[in-house]
């Protein structure tokens, strides 16, 4: 079968792999469609712990094409989405419910083959079945349930007025989202005038433009909308250019949330003074825990909305393009074709 491998960092082909196929208790999915995600970029780069050789790609729709021994969860034919996380439950961070930190974590597409291929072979129990939902929709699953997770350990308060930076697939479904657990107004910021525009379709209450160039202008635009500052201001660009601007716009006794992933070798500057003064609390999300179930189910019943997020596709030999997306401004959400 054909697959992108990596062998080291920023080097990468399109070749064929020995086919693999189900063991007991697992299936064999058919690649339908896998999304790139900005985390595939910090791969590229050598980040988030890679372990080669490596076949990138967590964000897995596919199709049921062989049932490994003892195999009852899903049928063959059967369209499904993939959890690719496997944690082992008995580590100190699986004892306390903390399964993204397992001492012997599978995360398939990071330290185990993902789906930036024709076939992948993964635990049945793991793959949830979506035949009610077209693919471009099901591919979304992923990032949903990590922000799913990312309000579990928000846990906004009822009536916060929310900013949110960003309107790459995360923050347009953050902000569908943050207006179903209490947020009285929620606010996207972000450079590309018609992702705000898909961002607005989507329930944004505001959305302000952002210029790099001269990001004060929205920066006192925002302060016009809450003079007092926001109650959580979040980050779902990843970029410390960002996030140094949000404790300012942080009211006090607020939250900085961390949401995008950064560069590994990124700091930022922050006053502990400031924290301490202002009572602020600042957080972070890391990818997702028990809530993959949670997010088909908010997909399924149209609570995030996905219209006019997908934009690009691209299949395997043309993966380096796909890369390229992430960093095009008219690219919402690429995903591959295999």
């Amino acid at each position: 079968m054909k697959a992108v491998v990596y062998d080291q960092p920023r080097s990468f082909t399109v070749t064929d792999v020995a086919e693999p196929h189900a063991g007991p208790g697992e299936v064999r999915l058919r690649i339908v469609l896998a999304g790139v995600c900005g985390t595939d970029g910090h791969l590229h780069q050598g980040e988030f712990d890679p372990v080669y050789p490596l076949t990138p790609g967590h964000e897995i729709v596919g199709e049921v094409d062989e049932l490994g021994a003892g195999v009852t969860e899903v049928r063959a034919g059967q369209r499904v989405c993939l959890d690719n996380m496997q944690a082992c439950g008995m580590c100190t961070s699986c004892r306390r419910a903390r399964p993204a930190f397992c001492a012997a974590l599978i995360a398939q597409g990071v330290n185990a083959p993902g789906g930036f291929a024709q076939y992948i072979v993964a635990p049945a129990g793991k793959c949830h079945p979506v035949d009610d939902l077209p693919a471009e929709v099901a591919v979304l699953a992923e990032p949903t349930a990590c922000v799913m997770h990312g309000l579990d350990l928000l846990d906004l308060r009822p009536g916060s007025d929310v900013l949110v930076f960003g309107a790459g697939p995360t923050g347009l479904v953050l902000a569908q989202l943050l207006r179903y657990v209490g947020a009285s107004r929620v606010t996207v910021a972000a450079p590309t005038a018609f992702k705000l525009e898909v961002a607005k379709q989507h329930g944004a209450d505001e959305t302000v433009q952002v210029d790099r160039a001269n990001p004060e202008v929205s920066t006192q635009r925002l302060r016009e909308l809450a003079p007092d500052g926001f109650d959580v201001v979040i980050d779902a660009t990843g970029t410390v250019a960002v996030l140094s601007r949000c404790v300012s716009l942080t009211r006090d006794g607020g939250t900085v949330f961390v949401y995008g992933m950064t560069e590994e070798a990124a700091e930022l500057t922050v006053s502990p003074y400031e924290i301490f003064r202002r009572e602020l609390v600042i957080k972070g999300s890391f990818s997702q825990a028990y809530s993959f179930d949670r997010a088909i189910a908010a997909l399924r019943g149209g609570r995030v909305r996905t219209e006019g997020i997908v934009t690009h596709r691209f299949g395997l030999d043309d993966y380096g393009a796909a890369l390229d997306a992430l960093a095009d401004s008219s690219c919402i959400k690429a995903v591959m074709q295999p």
